[in-house]
């Protein structure tokens, strides 16, 4: 059947249609063509043919720069500098022993080092780059670069390694940094790449380790052009990595500073705490070390002195040593029998000197004894025989469940290496621990803060806080993490009779400011920074009783690490507290001689924000006072707004 001329007109347009479609479809893919010729001959023309004479493209990871730790007021007490170094790497290289012979023209280098070059080349990789030096001159580093040529898979780098400009003063809280061990890996299920770059640093104690993730960073990349001989021709392009997050801290590098001097060469740690946030503004242990020199790979005869030395450098004292707390600890005891009322503030007991429990004698540290005492006085005068018979009467179970109310055989959860739980014993846990059941005499020992009782310099303060307030506040090391504030909880109360606390308080307050106080020396006179506190005296050895017949051997007779260990814990203003101390040291001998001036000088320093007027000490102190001044080298106060007093 014959189609009609209005058919054929129509199959026509629509044929012609689809050629025209068709056509345009051709010439668009034949134009990208062109396109993609024109780039590849013209635009790329280098490339590729450099490419096609056996060059190829290599994807290398850039590190991050480290996340900085700053204190309160934003000084860098952690940071990062300028560090050029060289690497190696064996797949580029060729003959890697003429490599590194030509190296050893350039910078020194021992046999014994090219030995150890050549032995982790051989472990590692073909392709991973191995650190050869760092630390290097600018003239070393240009002259490496300039022989480049003859230097096959050596690539000399410009990075950035970690300094700690305020050297021992934060060495302890903060930690420090490190190459990436074998073991380091390990420990981690799926290791960021970063970590195998040739001596990547990483936390491994203190804040830099437990903020590891924070303060990396991530990786860059960049591409760059390697010929056939291994050499980097040129690079093609480069994505920067991303800083770790700045973290900045409570502490106050003032303050720190001062507390770390005031130590001294002490085996001692010290504690501040602001009362009403829970942030701590100084964690001392002495003595310090640098942790620069770790950084940059310590040396065996340093290292060896660091832990050969008595007084035990490198352990933090402050969240790791756990000490007998001795007297410290009977505002504990106080509160545990005021809480169960078998006592009332009022409530006297007599004491002779000693007390005769069990067919044995527990003494009173005063031989004479001190006569009928109540409540306040038996802190005022740190008398043992009350808390011997308080001990009796409320037991063990109710006081260990006090102590752990304010804060002493808990865990504290900061960003800091092995922090201690201490001991707050009781009947079942000594039946867990010895298997044994709990005496009458565990309970006089633990009554005084001896025997099983533990506590860490960083539990005495959180204590001496939550005396002061009746809050349960709890200490804190970050305030901010890249400029977003950590929130400061509400903290609850801990639900003991405000009475029962106002007690506990005027006993510190009689121990500073009565004319019989165990520490009166050691007071304050401005009545605005009026202070109190508590003194303790922690034994290290039994004293027989032949040894109390003929007389007890003072501290300064016996070897240093026989003496007695010396404990204060204070909190300022005592009208509204706003810090808590806490000071050990170390057999240092009696906590009021001792330890309380060290803490009463740190809480001065930081009541005034720098070195307080010399008219806020007793006047028979302030030659002393004057003479330590004059021996430490102070940084200025970093806090803001605030002048440093006149002395």
């Amino acid at each position: 059947m014959r189609k009609s001329e209005r058919e054929i007109a129509e199959s026509s347009r629509l044929i012609t249609r689809r050629v025209v479609m068709l056509g345009a479809i051709q010439a668009a893919v034949v134009t990208a063509l062109g396109l993609k010729l024109r780039s590849m001959q013209i635009e790329h023309a280098d490339e590729y043919r450099m490419l096609s004479d056996g060059n190829s493209i290599k994807i290398r990871l850039l590190p991050p720069a480290r996340g900085l730790i700053l204190d309160r007021n934003g000084t860098i007490i952690a940071g990062n500098e300028q560090n050029y170094r060289v690497t190696l790497t064996r797949e580029e290289a060729g003959d890697v022993s003429t490599v590194i012979a030509r190296l050893r023209r350039i910078i020194p280098m021992t046999d014994r080092q090219a030995a150890e070059i050549l032995d982790e080349i051989r472990k590692r990789s073909a392709v991973t780059p191995v650190l050869v030096a760092d630390r290097l001159s600018w003239a070393e580093f240009s002259s490496i670069a300039l022989n480049a040529p003859a230097l096959p898979g050596v690539t000399p780098e410009a990075g950035l390694s970690r300094s700690y400009p305020r050297t021992g003063d934060f060495a302890h809280v903060l930690g420090y940094v490190g190459p990436v061990s074998d073991y380091d890996l390990s420990k981690i299920e799926n290791p960021d790449p970063v970590l195998r770059l040739p001596e990547f640093q990483l936390g491994k104690v203190g804040m830099e380790a437990k903020l590891e993730e924070a303060l990396r960073g991530k990786a860059g990349s960049r591409r760059v052009e390697v010929n056939s001989a291994g050499r980097e021709m040129r690079e093609l392009s480069r994505q920067e990595g991303q800083q770790g997050a700045t973290v900045q801290t409570t502490l106050d590098a003032g303050l720190q500073n001062f507390a770390t001097q005031r130590l001294g060469s002490e085996s001692a740690a010290a504690v501040v705490i602001d009362v009403t946030s829970g942030d701590i503004l100084a964690i001392s242990s002495s003595p310090v070390f640098d942790p620069n020199k770790f950084v940059r790979g310590i040396s065996g005869p340093d290292y060896r002195a660091l832990m050969e030395h008595d007084h035990r450098p490198l352990a933090d004292k402050t969240v790791q040593g756990v000490y007998p707390p001795g007297s410290t600890f009977k505002m504990v005891t106080l509160l545990a029998g005021l809480e169960a009322g078998v006592i009332n503030p009022g409530s006297r007991f007599y004491c002779p000197g000693y007390i005769q429990v069990a067919g044995r004698r527990f003494h009173c540290w005063s031989r004479g004894g001190h006569g009928m005492v109540d409540a306040q006085g038996s802190l005022e005068h740190s008398c043992d025989v009350y808390y011997y018979e308080l001990a009796q009467r409320v037991g063990i179970d109710r006081i260990a469940v006090m102590a752990r109310k304010l804060g002493i055989g808990v865990r504290h959860d900061l960003p800091m290496s092995a922090i201690a739980e201490g001991i707050a014993p009781d009947r079942a846990w000594k039946k867990v621990r010895y298997d044994q059941e709990w005496q009458v005499g565990d309970s006089l020992n633990a009554s005084i803060g001896q025997g099983y009782v533990l506590a860490s310099p960083l539990q005495l303060a959180v204590m001496a806080a939550r005396v002061a307030t009746g809050r349960a506040v709890a200490p804190r090391l970050v305030k901010a993490i890249d400029g977003l504030a950590e929130p400061v909880p509400d903290w609850p109360d801990l639900g003991i009779n405000p009475l029962h606390l106002r007690t506990a308080r005027a006993g510190m307050d009689a121990v500073m400011n009565s004319s019989r106080g165990t520490a009166r020396r050691a007071r304050i006179l401005a009545p605005e920074w009026r202070m109190a506190g508590k003194t303790g005296t922690s034994q290290v050895r039994n004293i027989t009783a032949a040894e109390r017949a003929r007389g007890v051997i003072s501290n300064d007779q016996l070897p240093w690490n026989r003496r007695d260990h010396a404990l204060f814990v204070c909190f300022a203003p005592y009208d509204l507290p706003r810090y808590a101390v806490s000071v050990v040291v170390e057999h240092g001998g009696g906590g009021s001689a001792v330890a309380a001036p060290i803490a009463r000088d740190i809480l001065l320093y930081a009541l005034a924000g720098g070195l307080p007027p010399l008219s806020a000490y007793p006047e028979a102190e302030r030659a002393k006072v004057q003479e330590i001044w004059s021996k430490m080298n102070l940084a200025p106060s970093t806090r803001k707004g605030e002048a440093r007093a006149k002395a």
